[in-house]
């Protein structure tokens, strides 16, 4: 359940595996109408490099006995018993799509959003909505991951810059109306504990109309963080950006994005149930890379604030899930009960497995783990009520499910093509749901 990279990776390995080559047969199920999951709904439009991973995921999903069924909704459409029915496993891989909650006061005011749903939206989700309130002059983005940055990144582009990606005509002109002048991006630690990869980093200063500022006193480094930097490369690499950053003089172009740390978000301020601002205690290092607060506060002039403190994943119907770590209970991939017993031929891989941290290549290590379990379960497995690989068809034609398919995301891939091609641009990607599957079913 989950046709994004993670049950790709899944499909992909359960296929080459020499115990079951040429004798398994792989459903890839799709709540989206189209397929690649987090690459076209979660990734910057900015970032062709890492939309570029679809193709070796094409070839994946072009192997005969690999099979695409979206637009179909789990626990809504089809449930777990009735997925027994057809196959003898079913795995997991959902991802991770809500935001995690930040406990402060005003965090619930008009103006204060959760990354996720930023990101949904610019990224032409079709289940968010297809405006988004872009009136601030003055923006902050709270965490210090490659979402945040994201998010900040096409809060200070101009929207033309942004015309040679994939966005939907919504989101440019969205963007192309926003008053945005400065975005400060908020760490609560130190530069040596950013989350950021060295590459999607620099890529905030290769913008003609951002000035990307770091200001000296936050470049400061205990035992600890030391430590960190000599063991790795990585942070070696960022913080070594962030102090050439710090030491240059300050430039013209029109629009700043500051990076700040040692300011841990104590309260969204507001009036009138609108924020009109962010108050931030100043932390200090204790010695071992970990912060403490000073009780020495600073009140930021802005009028929205984003969340980007990391995603969550969601519960799903009839599986067993830690609300607490925002996974689905597993040793190895296996699903576990209350009781930690295994729950027969139930498996999870991806971002619902292990949580939404590392970069989309780690997923096929989960996905390694979680197919080897699969494979030594074999024997055990239960044999499904219905063996014809149509079966399934026929019943989600019964229910009235008007899914989509392989050739119809090569419709919809074609036709986003021939959008895009008078503007000359890649393609323009749709947004509306029943456009969607109207072009793929076609």
């Amino acid at each position: 359940m989950g046709a994004g990279p993670a049950g790709i990776y899944a499909a992909d390995i359960l296929d080459k595996s020499s115990d079951s080559a040429g004798s398994v047969t792989i459903d890839l199920f799709e709540r989206m109408p189209a397929p690649f999951g987090l690459i076209r709904y979660g990734v910057a439009p900015d970032h062709p490099r890492i939309k570029g991973i679809v193709t070796a995921l094409h070839k994946v999903l072009d192997r005969p006995n690999i099979r695409l069924l979206g637009n179909i909704d789990y626990g809504t459409d089809i449930k777990l018993d009735e997925l027994r029915e057809f196959y003898d496993a079913v795995i997991f891989s959902t991802g991770a799509m809500a935001d995690r909650q930040l406990d402060i006061p005003g965090v619930d005011l008009d103006g204060s959003h959760g990354a996720a749903d930023f990101v949904s939206w610019y990224d032409g989700h079709p289940d968010v909505p297809r405006t988004w309130p872009l009136e601030a002059t003055s923006v902050a983005v709270l965490g210090v991951g490659n979402v945040a940055l994201d998010v900040a990144r096409i809060l200070a582009k101009t929207a033309d810059e942004l015309l040679t990606t994939d966005i939907p005509a919504n989101v440019y002109e969205g963007l192309k109306a926003s008053p945005v002048t400065d975005v400060h991006v908020f760490g609560r630690r130190g530069p040596a504990q950013a989350k950021f990869t060295p590459l999607e980093l620099r890529e905030l200063d290769h913008s003609p109309n951002v000035e990307v500022i770091v200001h000296p006193e936050d470049i400061e480094f205990d035992e600890g963080s030391v430590a960190a930097l000599r063991a790795s490369k990585q942070i070696d690499m960022v913080v070594k950006t962030l102090q050439e950053w710090a030491i240059r003089d300050e430039g013209t172009r029109p629009k700043r994005l500051h990076l700040h740390f040692f300011h841990s978000p104590a309260e969204v301020l507001g009036e009138d149930g609108r924020v009109t601002g962010l108050r931030t205690e100043r932390t200090e290092y204790t010695g071992d890379g970990g912060v403490r607060g000073t009780g020495e506060f600073h009140d930021w002039d802005v009028q929205a604030v984003y969340r980007a403190v990391g995603y969550l994943s969601t519960h799903l119907p009839e599986v067993p899930f830690d609300h607490v770590a925002g996974v689905v209970p597993n040793q190895a991939g296996r699903v576990l009960d209350l009781d930690e017993n295994q729950l027969p031929g139930v498996y999870v891989t991806g971002w619902i497995k292990r949580g939404p941290i590392g970069l989309i290549g780690h997923t096929k290590g989960d996905a390694a783990e979680t197919v080897a379990s699969l494979l030594a379960d074999a024997d055990t497995l239960a044999t499904p009520k219905y063996s014809s690989p149509d079966a399934i068809l026929d019943f989600l034609a019964t229910r009235g499910i008007p899914f989509t398919t392989w050739d119809g995301w090569a419709k919809l891939d074609a036709h986003e093509k021939s959008l895009g091609e008078p503007h000359g641009r890649e393609r323009i990607k749709v947004v509306e749901r029943d456009e969607m599957i109207r072009v793929s079913r076609d």
